[in-house]
């Protein structure tokens, strides 16, 4: 990061603009027992790319960034994917690039390995015996010649 730079962390204007109207509302807190205030949406936002950004576990997140508890970033991450913010944003922003003419898909990568295959793919035949001869089977016992009779 140069000096005088922002640190990519920390959410733009015109970012919070497009990403903000796409949350879901938070419910109202209960009145009896409200429980602690809840963070701002944006500075959780700036949380979660920070923890993403630096790749330090969530519960390491520094209090002193003011982004609040690193498991309460988790957790409205967890919300926002839940709620499909994310695909939406990542429609959002495609569609305004292309309308831009600033789209170039000449390196576009298509990657399917989060896909999960339900039936799998096809089986493989039997693989044929190279042997010149079939094994002797050893589980049945073979054909015993006749014995004379212990009474003879």
């Amino acid at each position: 990061m140069r000096r005088g730079e922002q640190p990519p962390w920390i959410v733009s204007d015109d970012l919070w603009a497009e990403v903000e109207p796409l949350l879901p509302p938070r419910p109202p807190r209960r009145r009896r027992y409200p429980g602690r205030k809840p963070l701002d949406d944006r500075k959780v936002l700036c949380g979660v790319l920070f923890v993403l950004y630096t790749g330090i576990p969530w519960e390491y997140l520094p209090q002193e960034l003011g982004f609040g508890s690193g498991m309460a970033c988790w957790w409205r991450l967890r919300d926002w994917n839940d709620a499909g913010v994310w695909q939406r944003l990542h429609e959002l922003l495609l569609g305004k690039l292309r309308a831009a003419g600033q789209l170039d898909m000449s390196r576009a990568v298509i990657d399917g390995s989060h896909i999960r295959a339900l039936k799998g793919g096809p089986k493989p035949a039997r693989a044929r015996s190279t042997a010149a001869s079939q094994a002797r089977n050893t589980t049945s016992s073979p054909t015993r010649a006749a014995s004379p009779s212990p009474s003879a």
